[in-house]
């Protein structure tokens, strides 16, 4: 059975047993591939809807951190059922050591060796944790092992070649 049709019966299910929360998320959530799909006039593949599944878990964290910020936990907490909801469509999600291994398989594969590789390694890494988790934090993981290997390849004696001095001397 596909994620579409997943949906689609459990968006039956529970009209029939009156789940009003889980109702309208899975309309919501089978508007938003109706759209994009009508948008590229094509059908998309479960590994697509993941994507648009977790744009809407996305939008709906950040909907959390505004009304918390704004004093409706009521909202906010009416949000995080709503992604509880959605969850259950996506992939297990990463723990922060299945991020940190793949973080360093894709360092490894792409050859990445400073921090201007990014861009390679986010591009590697994307499909593999798309919908998994949050891709700021995969970022900032890659971004701060880049800014490790890179500051463990330069020389760690001090001296400074391209600005000709050596570092601490007040210049």
């Amino acid at each position: 059975m596909s994620l579409s049709e997943r949906i689609r019966s459990d968006v039956t299910a529970a009209m029939r047993s009156g789940d009003v929360l889980r109702r309208d998320v899975l309309r919501m959530a089978q508007n938003a591939v109706y759209n994009a799909e009508k948008r590229d006039q094509r059908t998309y593949s479960d590994d697509e809807l993941v994507g648009i599944l977790a744009r809407e878990v996305k939008t709906r964290r950040e909907s959390v951190e505004a009304f918390r910020a704004g004093g409706r936990e009521d909202l906010a907490t009416k949000e995080e059922a709503e992604i509880a909801v959605l969850q259950e469509y996506l992939p297990q999600a990463l723990d922060e050591a299945a991020i940190a291994a793949l973080v360093e398989e894709a360092i490894a594969t792409t050859g990445a060796s400073s921090a201007r590789d990014l861009g390679k390694v986010m591009g590697w890494l994307a499909p593999r944790t798309r919908g998994r988790t949050d891709g700021k934090v995969v970022s900032g993981m890659v971004a701060a092992r880049l800014a490790q290997a890179d500051l463990a390849g330069h020389d760690v004696s001090g001296h400074d070649e391209a600005a000709g001095r050596v570092s601490g001397d007040g210049a």
